[in-house]
């Protein structure tokens, strides 16, 4: 098993920046990939950006790109959201995710392990 624990979110203002941050622990030697997901109210969980722990290998969603950077730190067993210029679209539960499959995907189903959220709001 694989335990995440995310942190970082909190109240901005449009154009502000945050990061967010999400350990992992337990069974981490069996992680190839983490990724960051958003879900918002009445909306289904979406992509935002995922990254290879061997490679570093990143992608990012559409609604992100240039604005959104995930990067991660082995020795810690952190992955890191550096999110820029945050729109008040940007407000969700950002979580966490890990898979051991072998593939980076962009899909829920295709991850194994899930943390706990953490609320991410941007006003106007």
């Amino acid at each position: 098993q694989v335990q995440l624990v995310e942190s970082g979110g909190g109240l901005v203002r449009a154009g502000d920046s945050l990061r967010l941050s999400c350990v992992a622990s337990g069974r981490t030697l069996n992680i190839y990939a983490m990724g960051w997901f958003r879900q918002a109210p009445g909306k289904e969980r979406e992509f935002v950006a995922a990254i290879s722990w061997s490679s570093a290998n990143t992608f990012h969603g559409d609604s992100v790109k240039g604005r959104f950077t995930i990067h991660r730190d082995n020795a810690a067993k952190t992955v890191y959201l550096q999110m820029n210029s945050l729109k008040p679209e940007d407000t969700a539960v950002y979580y966490c995710s890990a898979t051991d499959g072998l593939e980076i995907g962009t899909q829920v189903s295709q991850y194994d392990y899930w943390g706990q959220g953490t609320q991410v709001t941007v006003s106007s």
